[in-house]
């Protein structure tokens, strides 16, 4: 097996092992064969990502952003919000992928006992870590503005600002709707 070192996220660029695929060949079934080692795996064309235990500023968001979310979604039963670890299939390309926080609205919610969502949430929110960066910025986006995840967030808690992109409706592709930013008071 491939020992996995230093950053939060990598691709894992050789086979984990005797059977495992070789990078841009991961699999959904590639993925169900991995270890549950609390680690957090995603596949986004065909190259498997890891992430190691997030840091505590980037939890810290993660809960404060879900929560605030969360109450605004319930108290207009609107839907659902999720956090990760919870698995959802894009597409066959980005599956499964498993965001930071995600919306997913009333008429598409999964059902109890659900084990992953099928299909685009309307929102997903990444808190970014220095480590994946480069991730979430280019690599998520594109898999999520492709499937058709009309809004999207990055959050960089370190910097204290958050980036909101929405699909426009001529073209299908993100366009920053505004950068904004905690000043210190």
């Amino acid at each position: 097996m491939m020992q996995q070192t230093s950053t939060e996220q990598l691709s894992i660029e050789q086979p984990v092992d005797e059977k495992g695929a070789k990078r841009g060949q991961w699999t959904y079934a590639d993925y169900l064969r991995l270890p549950n080692d609390g680690k957090r795996y995603e596949i986004i064309n065909g190259v498997l990502y890891m992430a190691n235990a997030p840091s505590y500023n980037h939890q810290f968001a993660v809960t404060k952003l879900a929560r605030l979310l969360d109450e605004h979604v319930d108290q207009h039963k609107l839907g659902v919000v999720l956090v990760a670890p919870f698995e959802i299939h894009l597409s066959e390309t980005a599956k499964p992928v498993q965001p930071d926080v995600f919306f997913i609205p009333a008429e598409r919610q999964p059902k109890m006992g659900d084990k992953y969502f099928e299909g685009a949430p309307d929102l997903i929110i990444e808190v970014i870590s220095p480590s994946a960066i480069r991730t979430d910025r280019y690599i998520k986006f594109a898999a999520y503005e492709l499937a058709g995840v009309r809004e999207y967030w990055l959050v960089d808690p370190r910097l204290r600002f958050i980036e909101v992109y929405t699909r426009s409706s001529d073209t299908a592709e993100y366009e920053l709707e505004g950068q904004f930013v905690r000043r210190e008071q």
